[in-house]
């Protein structure tokens, strides 16, 4: 079954906030200069229809945002603590990857460009960096946050269980994956390994800011 969706029309034959996409067309449809946005909730669409179009254009309204007893169940980020992110320009593409402090986003390491990456690679060797990193300085009681649980199952299971094809291209980024791997199985950490709740707390903090 499909969502629920509000649509808002701000610029239109009639303007407000309509419950279907076919009233929602009827207004907008070869109407010049039509302005309007769908939403998931209508509490948002509401708050929308009363503001300016321009300031939800290009915006991602479609996702249901979290309640306030949502995210209270939640709870929020331990500010002590690193987090972790990867930027792939395509898939793959160029990929780099880094850490930061979660408190003040100072960054604490940053590695790349690497040819032919993906993201899920990126993720996986930031995490496992940060746990090297941390174990290096005696600091395992310090919890790393990652926003991909593909990256923390990969850990968990001590492979980078990516299908990329590696060539002379990209085979620094396999040496990496090996380094990676081998570190995982020499090592242990006792590092909490945590989901970063991006829809409760917003962007993680080490996210490079190119979405």
């Amino acid at each position: 079954m499909s969502k629920k969706k509000f649509y808002v029309v701000w610029n239109g034959r009639k303007k407000g906030v309509f419950t279907s996409w076919k009233v929602c067309k009827a207004q907008i449809e070869g109407f010049d200069g039509a302005q309007y946005k769908s939403f998931a909730n209508l509490d948002e669409a509401e708050i929308a229809s009363k503001g300016n179009y321009n300031d939800y254009k290009g915006k991602d309204t479609k996702k249901k945002k979290l309640s306030s007893a949502e995210k209270e169940k939640i709870g929020k980020p331990n500010l002590e603590s690193i987090s972790v992110d990867a930027a792939c320009s395509g898939n793959p593409g160029k990929m780099e990857y880094r850490g930061v402090f979660t408190h003040n986003k100072q960054q604490i390491f940053l590695k790349g460009p690497f040819d032919k990456g993906t993201n899920n690679i990126g993720e996986f060797l930031a995490l496992v960096h940060g746990i090297a990193l941390l174990k290096s300085k005696n600091k395992e009681h310090i919890p790393i946050y990652s926003d991909s649980k593909i990256a923390m199952s990969w850990v968990k299971k001590k492979q980078c269980k990516t299908n990329m094809h590696f060539d002379a291209a990209n085979k620094d980024l396999l040496e990496l994956i090996k380094r990676a791997e081998k570190w995982l199985k020499e090592n242990t950490y006792k590092n909490p390994i945590l989901k970063w709740e991006t829809k409760a707390w917003g962007e993680i903090p080490a996210d490079f800011g190119r979405k």
